[in-house]
């Protein structure tokens, strides 16, 4: 018997705001799949945090094949902020998604509080890259394959 990966379902991340990061993953292309409160005893038994007690979002891309889990807990308290660490910082984590128009897609973020990390570069012959700060800190990667519409 084989065990081998079947896929990967979701990127968690947490927030404080579920209502704006909902709202800039939707001006991203996302689409809100659904939202739940979770709590009770085996969800802590999970996560190793006892009675919490979360609500999520989960956000699909229009391909259906990723995901993003948006959490805001309600308890416990949050314990740390990472929102603001650098590109290098250990065990920080960001989301590189595939676009059409890496330009348009930079203006229509940035109306809704998004930040351009450092600029919009070309890598070799092949992509248009750049990292993007949105809602709550969240750190983005965008890239425009040249030459060809992003595949979906």
């Amino acid at each position: 018997m084989s065990n081998k990966l079947l896929r990967m379902d979701n990127i968690g991340i947490v927030v404080e705001s579920l209502d704006n990061a909902i709202s800039f993953f939707t001006e991203l292309g996302m689409i809100l799949e659904g939202r739940a409160n979770i709590e009770g005893e085996w969800s802590g038994r999970v996560t190793g945090l006892a009675s919490q007690r979360v609500e999520i979002a989960m956000m699909v891309t229009p391909d259906g094949h990723s995901r993003i889990e948006l959490s805001r807990f309600l308890t416990p308290p949050v314990e740390s902020d990472h929102r603001n660490a650098p590109v290098n910082a250990l065990g920080y984590l960001r989301a590189m998604f595939a676009v059409e128009d890496i330009d348009d897609m930079v203006t229509r973020l940035t109306r809704h509080g998004a930040q351009l990390v450092g600029e919009v570069v070309q890598y070799q012959d092949s992509y248009r890259l750049c990292y993007i700060r949105g809602a709550e800190g969240i750190l983005i990667g965008l890239a425009e394959e040249i030459g060809k519409k992003a595949k979906a």
